[in-house]
C-alpha cells in the first residue's frame, strides 16, 4: 500500500476521506496523489452544441474548479504534515495530477497504477455521477478500493474484520488486503450462519491460509437474527471495535443488489468504519 489515489471533489465528506488516506500513508508511509474529479462535458462536445458560452468561458470555469480542489487538497496534507513528494522515500508524501479528462471514468482508469483508491461512502445524499465513479473504482481499476465513513476513526488496520462469504470477490479483497492484514495486531474471520453466502470453501479454510501467511486470524460466527446479512456484519464489526472491514463487493448481481438490496449496497450506505472493497 505505497501508492494511494484520491479523487476529490469540494463536497463535505471530502475531509473524512482525506483524514481516512492520511492515516493509512502514516501507516504505511505511502504517496498520496489527488487528482480532480469533476463531470463537465469534454470540449468537442461544448463546440458542437449552440451553448450561452464559449470554450473559452468554459475552460476558465474548469481551470478554477480544479484549481479550487488542489488547493483544498494539498493544504489538508500540508497541514497534517504530509510533505509534498520530491523523491521516493519512504515516508508519507503527496502530489497532484491535474491533466486528466471529465468524467467519473477517469477512477478506474487511472486508478490502475495505484495500489488503493481512496473515496467516501455512498449515502442517502451521494449524486449519482459520484455512485457511477465508485463504481468505476471497484470494476474497472482492477486495485481495492477504500470508503470511508462520515467520520474518520483514530485509526486504521489495527483491527480488521474479514467478512467470508466464501465468494470469488471476497477471495480477491482478502488477497489485495494482505499487506494491511499483516499490520494488524487482529485480525478476525466473520460468518454470517444464514447469511448471503455462496458455494465456497470454508471460514476454516481461509483462516489456515491466513496463518501459513502469518496472520493468526481469529473465528467468529453470528447468526442473522432477524437482521438482513449486511446489518449483521456491521453490528459485528462495531462490537469488536474494528477500524478495518474487508469485503467482496456485489457477489450478487449489481442490478439484482439496487432492486431488491443486497449485503454489499447496506454495508456501503451505512458503514461507520471504513471499508476495503474490491469486485
Amino acid at each position: 500500500m505505497k501508492t494511494i489515489l484520491v479523487p476529490t471533489q469540494n463536497i463535505p465528506a471530502m475531509k473524512s476521506t482525506l483524514e481516512t488516506a492520511v492515516l493509512l500513508a502514516q501507516r504505511t508511509g505511502a504517496y498520496v496523489e489527488g487528482v480532480p474529479l469533476w463531470y463537465g462535458v469534454p470540449e468537442f462536445v461544448v463546440a458542437d452544441q449552440a451553448s450561452s458560452f464559449s470554450i473559452e468561458t468554459y475552460r476558465a470555469r474548469r481551470h478554477e474548479e480544479t484549481a479550487g480542489v488542489r488547493k483544498l487538497f494539498e493544504t489538508f496534507m500540508q497541514e497534517h504534515g504530509i510533505a509534498a513528494a520530491r523523491t521516493i522515500a519512504d515516508r508519507p508524501s503527496f502530489g497532484w495530477f491535474a491533466e486528466v479528462p471529465p468524467g467519473e471514468d477517469v477512477v478506474g482508469s487511472y486508478g490502475r497504477a495505484f495500489d488503493v483508491i481512496v473515496m467516501s461512502r455512498p449515502d442517502a445524499d451521494t449524486t449519482a455521477t459520484y455512485n457511477r465513479a465508485i463504481e468505476s473504482a471497484l470494476f474497472e481499476s482492477g486495485r481495492p478500493v477504500l470508503l470511508s465513513p462520515p467520520t474518520a476513526p483514530k485509526q486504521i488496520a489495527t483491527n480488521i474484520m474479514i467478512h467470508w462469504n466464501g465468494s470469488t470477490e471476497q477471495a480477491r479483497a482478502n488477497a489485495l488486503a494482505m499487506p494491511l492484514l499483516h499490520l494488524a495486531g487482529r485480525v478476525t474471520v466473520l460468518t454470517v450462519i444464514g447469511g448471503q453466502d455462496v458455494p465456497g470453501p470454508s471460514a476454516d479454510r481461509v483462516r489456515k491460509q491466513l496463518q501459513y501467511n502469518g496472520i493468526a486470524a481469529e473465528p467468529m460466527s453470528i447468526e442473522l437474527g432477524g437482521r438482513s446479512t449486511g446489518e449483521a456484519v456491521l453490528a459485528a464489526a462495531r462490537a469488536e471495535g474494528c477500524d478495518l472491514l474487508v469485503k467482496g463487493a456485489f457477489t450478487r448481481n449489481r442490478l439484482r443488489q439496487m432492486i431488491f438490496g443486497g449485503a454489499t449496497s447496506h454495508i456501503m450506505q451505512h458503514a461507520d468504519l471504513p471499508l476495503f472493497m474490491a469486485h
